[in-house]
């Protein structure tokens, strides 16, 4: 990328750092806006690269090459990755497997591996019993299976890499794809779009031989056999050369049982097929979006809760404010000690509602904390809603949340330090210490559970462990880009304004009376209206997560998110009056516990999902990763949410306050 003239300006260079990240990706079918298809003519070369294999069972993916599978001539070469493919556990590798464009070949044979050791043979069969699935992509679209249940067919990406069958272990060694390819003879990029209307606008580009017929490729379909090859008759032959004999691929039945000390023998064929589908549509077979009625409910059930906390906040705001600014000095005195006396409540604690919290420096570091995951939450999932995270380009996402929680530092200091000082009364000694806290908190429990994870997983020499290389990647992204801004951050909180209060704290603490049940019992249980509006949505993150489905309905999300956001803040607010009007005082920490502790019920859920869902998940190094990204996930969720509620209700508690007339 060229950018003409010299930037003066320093948000104009982090605007583009941003930008040259996001769209940062190998390969040639990348899948922006803007972006062009790759044209082949007939006969030019089409290499499969092979991913990670993986498996539900697990949830530990491991290399293509870790199993007996034919290598290519030129050696296995790792493909050029992001850091939010390193970071999934993908491993992108070249494969033997080669195609020239519109030339079907049948019968073609591979390779015949070596005979199959003691512990290649364990291996293969352990692979087989765990369900392991091999995936492929051509031209950055994954290999698709289609499987016929009943009367209708299921998607499936990736094959198994065997089946066990009477106890007996048979591998898929006949591969049949099916690569589907769009023609075009248009040279105007609009045209082969599909977006002739913006034909003015994106302008022809003249070069040479770009008036030859091309195509696309818009589809890559295989169908796995087990067919039991003649060992003998392949001794001498190479790579790429013709099986001699007739090779009939039936996905119904199994022939080329595993056995040790015996070879396998792998061939494959190819067909092209010209297909109506054009380049934006090519992902459309792995995002049908299912079930979208679920997803409208979700966010109907979402305002249903939303508009009966509106209710309940709108009659305390009449109740409170309102009435007392507009009809406290019109009554009479009878009247006023009637008002008082039902006010009495929250009026009481006027001397010690904002009092300092106990441990007010954990709750600032966590309130910076939260605005940071939130607002990465928010910017990461938007971006994705437009399109800029397509699962075309591998790890974006990933590499995106990353990065915009590294650039949100900065809030992070300045919301921890702005709140330190508001709370010490404009000050704000101690300030650099805050900030560091918070430049280190959650990210060092995001290092010990991640860190935990990563020995059980390099235990197993699974490619899901995060290199060592990367770890040192990490700490110098957070350290030298992370900390440098929340302390920025930080600094700048030091220097604005902090917030006034409207009242005076005693210097003696009122005593709180005696409560007919806990208070702590209330905030926990405010967190399943929270939960009510979020568990249909995260019944399909978790699928898609664990259940190796795509996941791409970012504008659901979105909304979910937003609507979230609006519980939290109603849940931690009415929580926070309630508290008040028992004149209990200590709101602070119980503001923030009202919303986030919808965490405890989405870690529940997760167990629940474990339990339910994964019934088939072997082992106890797999559930232990299961639970410790849950554990991971929900902590991250308990500091936006909690964040969010404390927030609504120090602006409620504020605002209430400052607004009604006190005697």
């Amino acid at each position: 990328m060229q950018i003409q003239g010299k930037m003066h300006c320093f948000h104009q260079f982090w605007f583009w750092v941003l930008f040259s990240f996001l769209i940062f990706q190998s390969g040639d079918g990348f899948y922006l806006p803007g972006s062009y298809p790759h044209k082949y003519s007939v006969g030019d070369l089409l290499s499969v690269k092979v991913n990670s294999l993986t498996s539900i069972d697990t949830e530990m993916p491991f290399s293509y090459y870790s199993l007996p599978f034919c290598k290519p001539t030129e050696g296995v070469k790792d493909s050029a990755e992001n850091l939010g493919e390193l970071l999934m556990g993908d491993r992108i590798e070249n494969s033997p497997y080669k195609f020239q464009m519109y030339t079907n070949e049948t019968e073609t044979f591979l390779c015949q591996t070596d005979s199959l050791s003691a512990d290649d043979f364990k291996l293969l069969t352990k692979r087989i019993d765990e369900m392991y699935q091999v995936n492929l992509i051509l031209d950055n679209l994954p290999a698709i299976r289609y499987t016929k249940k009943e009367s209708y067919f299921l998607r499936w990406t990736g094959y198994p890499v065997g089946i066990k069958v009477q106890d007996v272990y048979y591998v898929f060694n006949h591969l049949k794809f099916t690569v589907l390819i769009h023609k075009y003879e248009e040279t105007n990029v609009a045209g082969v779009m599909g977006t002739g209307d913006a034909a003015e606008v994106i302008p022809t580009v003249d070069k040479p031989g770009s008036d030859v017929p091309g195509y696309m490729v818009v589809g890559f379909e295989v169908v796995p056999c087990s067919f039991q090859h003649n060992a003998n008759s392949v001794n001498k032959m190479k790579m790429y050369e013709k099986y001699p004999s007739p090779i009939r691929c039936d996905p119904s039945t199994v022939a080329m049982a595993v056995k040790q000390g015996q070879p396998l023998v792998f061939t494959y064929e190819v067909s092209f097929v010209e297909s109506d589908i054009k380049w934006p549509s090519r992902w459309d077979a792995y995002l049908k979006m299912e079930g979208s009625k679920v997803h409208w409910f979700s966010i109907l059930n979402s305002l249903t809760v939303i508009t009966f906390l509106a209710g309940i906040v709108l009659v305390i705001f009449l109740r409170t404010i309102r009435r007392d600014l507009a009809r406290y000095e019109e009554l009479d005195k009878e009247a006023q000690a009637q008002m008082n006396e039902e006010l009495s409540g929250w009026k009481l604690v006027v001397g010690d509602v904002f009092r300092a919290p106990d441990h007010k420096a954990l709750l600032c570091i966590m309130v910076g904390d939260g605005i940071q995951i939130l607002g990465m939450a928010v910017v990461t999932i938007l971006f994705a809603a437009l399109g800029f995270m397509s699962p075309a380009s591998r790890g974006t996402l990933i590499t995106g949340m990353l990065f915009f929680y590294l650039i949100l530092g900065i809030a992070a200091g300045y919301a921890s330090v702005r709140l330190w000082k508001t709370i010490g009364c404009g000050d704000y000694r101690g300030w650099v210490s805050i900030s560091w806290k918070a430049a280190c908190f959650f990210p060092g429990i995001a290092f010990l559970i991640l860190s935990t994870l990563n020995f059980l997983l390099w235990g197993s020499h699974s490619t899901g462990a995060i290199p060592f290389s990367l770890f040192v990647i990490l700490i110098l992204l957070w350290f030298c880009i992370s900390v440098p801004l929340t302390l920025v951050g930080g600094y700048l909180g030091a220097k604005a304004p902090h917030i006034d209060y409207p009242v005076r704290t005693n210097q003696i603490p009122r005593e709180i009376p005696a409560q007919k049940y806990p208070s702590w019992l209330l905030v926990l249980g405010a967190g399943t209206l929270p939960f009510g509006t979020l568990f249909i949505e995260l019944f399909f993150i978790m699928s898609s997560i664990w259940m190796g489905r795509v996941y791409y309905v970012f504008g659901f999300l979105f909304i979910v998110m937003i609507l979230l956001v609006v519980v939290c803040a109603e849940v931690s607010l009415v929580l926070t009056y309630m508290h008040l009007c028992v004149e209990d005082w200590r709101w602070w920490w119980k503001s923030f516990f009202a919303s986030g502790s919808v965490a405890i019920y989405i870690f529940l859920y997760s167990i629940n999902y474990l339990i339910f869902d994964l019934k088939s998940l072997s082992g106890p190094v797999s559930a232990t990763l299961y639970l410790g990204y849950s554990l991971f996930m929900v902590v991250a969720i308990m500091f936006a949410t909690g964040t969010v509620g404390f927030l609504s209700s120090f602006w409620f508690v504020h605002y209430l306050f400052s607004s009604v007339k006190l005697d």
